[in-house]
């Protein structure tokens, strides 16, 4: 096997992310029977990655759509959709709008590192945080004309600004 052959195998085809955004959906319907919360629930596949949205008008989800509450959901679904499949899951979970909100967070962030540079700063380093979330300050931060860098290990690994 070349190591194009492993990187062409270790990229999961659509119908192998709708699976998983179907198996995370039943994971989830399940858990949202349990805790006796109503949610609708939309299935997406968007850059590489299954994407499973829960949104209801419910009291209940808002109290799961906290970003910490949603952070440890997509590691259990994560879990759950593993166990099914056997194969690693990236999948994004994203309840009542947590990840639109959790971006505007994330946007303020790197707004606050731009103040930081333009006061003199040389760079900005931002508080540790999840891969997915890095990956949006990357692309906050090259939207905006800024450079980026993750650094740090495990769960000290952090985003740092610098200007170009």
């Amino acid at each position: 096997m070349t190591v194009e052959d492993v990187k062409t195998s270790s990229v999961p085809s659509v119908e192998d992310l709708e699976r998983e955004g179907d198996v995370a959906a039943d994971f989830l319907e399940e858990l949202l029977d349990i805790a006796d919360i109503d949610g609708d629930l939309n299935l997406d596949v968007r850059q590489g990655r299954a994407y499973v949205s829960v949104e209801a008008e419910s009291e209940g989800l808002s109290v799961l759509s906290a970003p910490d509450t949603v952070q440890a959901l997509q590691e259990l679904t994560r879990l759950a959709v593993q166990n099914k499949t056997g194969s690693f899951s990236r999948m994004i979970l994203d309840i009542g709008g947590s990840r639109d909100t959790r971006r505007r967070q994330l946007e303020a962030l790197v707004d606050a590192a731009v103040v930081k540079l333009d006061g003199g700063a040389s760079q900005a380093s931002l508080p540790s945080m999840s891969s997915y979330e890095r990956k949006v300050v990357h692309d906050i931060a090259s939207e905006r004309g800024l450079v980026s860098e993750s650094y740090g290990e495990g769960a000290d690994r952090h985003t740092v600004i610098t200007r170009r």
